[in-house]
Formats: structure tokens, sequence, C-alpha cells
């Protein structure tokens, strides 16, 4: 009996500590919302802070925001397509790579991942003005396919998927061999649907990063109507505080893919992420 009241107090200070860290993380997203109701002077003047004056209040920001005056809604469809597109090729092509690494036995393997380990470890900040020099030669500049081109494979996914299949048991494949199945057909109706808890994993990690992306695109990206909505964001910003109404109440609406992209793959998150640091 003292070894489960022991185990219940010590369960219920976990759950209070948990609590208590989640109040403290969700503090600057609070913050930010109820900033979204002050006027763009007041932000100016005192900055983001709790003690808001509720009668100078108002919903005047999203009503700015949604008016269309702006080129706001604009950066949003740019970076939706953007993200959606460069999220769905980095998460199947990253998984053919990470397949092909962790089922198949070819000359020169072990070297190929030792390379994509490395190329982890770069920062991207020191390939950016060569990889600035092959977009102008391949002439996309100024285009979705100037950001997207870069990121269709990522070393950081081909790393997570390999180790993932890694731990999945080699007898899928010899059974589906065995029945006369084709390569291709192992991997799009055998191990795709394994695969699952890692697609949605890294599909909250490539979504936020792809959203999230501001310095390539500034780089790429010349033409006010081309422009993805972090970089639309930042243009907004002066000195004067001219656009900070409508710069704190886009960014609370910029949230809401991000929410809905963890909403939608949350319940096979936590399994993702196990299994694919575990090798089997």
């Amino acid at each position: 009996m003292g070894m489960k009241e022991q185990n219940r107090k010590y369960t219920v200070f976990l759950v209070i500590f948990f609590v208590i860290v989640a109040l403290l993380t969700l503090l600057p997203l609070i913050l930010l919302v109820l900033s979204s109701f002050r006027p763009g002077t007041d932000l100016m003047r005192y900055g983001l802070n709790f003690n808001i004056d509720w009668s100078t209040a108002s919903m005047r920001n999203y009503q700015l925001l949604f008016s269309g005056q702006n080129n706001y809604f604009n950066w949003y469809k740019n970076s939706l397509i953007i993200t959606v597109v460069q999220m769905a090729l980095a998460l199947f092509l990253s998984a053919c790579v990470g397949y092909a690494f962790a089922i198949y036995d070819f000359r020169g393997k072990n070297i190929l991942f030792a390379c994509v380990l490395i190329v982890m470890m770069i920062p991207t900040e020191v390939i950016i003005l060569p990889l600035y020099q092959l977009m102008i030669k391949m002439k996309i500049i100024n285009t979705m396919w100037g950001i997207i081109l870069p990121y269709m494979v990522i070393p950081m996914l081909i790393f997570f998927f390999r180790q993932y299949l890694s731990g999945i048991p080699r007898d899928f494949v010899d059974a589906a061999r065995v029945d006369g199945c084709t390569e291709y057909g192992i991997f799009g109706r055998i191990m795709l649907p394994l695969m699952k808890p890692s697609f949605a994993a890294m599909g909250i990690y490539q979504g936020m990063s792809s959203w999230n992306n501001f310095l390539w695109p500034m780089i790429v990206l010349r033409s006010q109507e081309k422009i993805t909505l972090p970089v639309g964001l930042q243009s907004l910003m002066s000195p004067y505080g001219n656009n900070y109404d409508i710069l704190i109440a886009g960014s609370c609406f910029a949230i809401i893919p991000i929410l809905v992209l963890f909403v939608c793959f949350q319940s096979y998150f936590i399994e993702g992420m196990t299994a694919g640091g575990v090798k089997g």
C-alpha cells in the first residue's frame, strides 16, 4: 500500500510538473494572440507584454488583414504550394533512398551513407553561394522550383528512414520476393504501408521546415508576388511600426497550417519518432 501511495504521489508530481512546462511553453503563443488585438501604435510604444488595455483592443488588425489591401494571402498561397510540393517530394524521394540503404547490399553503400552523414553536418549557410550559382545556371531563379529543388532529398530524412526500415524484419521482403512480387511492388505495396508512422513524424518535421524557411526564399525570390509568407512578414517590419498590426495578426494566422499538420499526424508521431531511433 505504501508503494502504491508513493507511486501515486510521484505520478501527481509529474503531471503538475509537465502542466507547468506546457503552460510556460504556451506563454509566447498566448502573448502573440493577445497582442494581435492591440493597435499597432501600442505595440510599437510598449512592445509585447501582458499589460493590455482592453479598452483599445479590437478586431481591426484582422479586418485589415482580410481586407485584401496587402499581399498577405498571395504570400500565404505561395508558402502553401511550396510546402505541400516540397514535403511530398522530400518524403517520397528520401524514403526511396533510405529504403535502398536499409534493404539492399551494393558496392560503396557504406561510403555513400557516410557522405549522407557528412552532408547532414554541413550548415546550409556554407553551401548557399554555390547553390545560388547553380540555380542561376539552371535558370530557375525567382521561381518556386528554385526553392523546392535543393530540398527534394533531405539527408536528415534519409538517415531517419534508413534507421526506421532497418528495424523492420527482412522477412517481409523475402516473403514478397518468394511470392513473385517485383521490387517496386515490395516497396509500394509492402513497405510504404509499414512506414506510415515514419512518414507522419517526418511529415511534421519537413512541413515545419518548409513552412518556416526564410533565408533561401529571400535569396532566390525577387518578385513581390512570388515571395513566401516568412519573407513577406519580414518585409512588413519598419522602424516606425506602421505595419505591426498586420505583422502580429498575420503571424497568428500563419500558425494554423502547422497546427493542422500536427493534429492530422500526431497519432503516429510518437510511434514514428521512437521506432526511427531504434535498430531492430
